[in-house]
């Protein structure tokens, strides 16, 4: 499913225009966006949790070339998945 999909479901589901659908997932989105980029851990019960993780820079290689290059340390969402999703998946 994408985006555009997600915003057609939830306005048949919920007999919304698909305006007022497309401005609820952008807030949704932007609101989770929002809480990584501040540091903040977002949990969704039943669903699991986005979190950043760092990673430190370190010496890596150039696949194509072989060449080695620095990797500057970074920042990059992470989730993890919860319990209940995890069991429905499997099912």
């Amino acid at each position: 499913m994408n985006k555009s999909e997600l915003v057609e479901t939830l306005s048949i589901k919920n007999n919304l225009t698909y305006k007022k659908s497309e401005q609820i997932v952008n807030l949704i989105f932007d609101t989770m966006s929002q809480a990584l980029i501040d540091n903040d851990r977002i949990e969704i019960r039943g669903f699991g949790s986005f979190m950043v993780k760092d990673y430190k820079a370190y010496t890596g290689r150039n696949p194509k070339t072989g060449e080695i290059i620095q990797v500057n340390e970074k920042k990059l969402p992470f989730f993890k998945v919860g319990k209940e999703l995890r069991e429905r998946v499997d099912r």
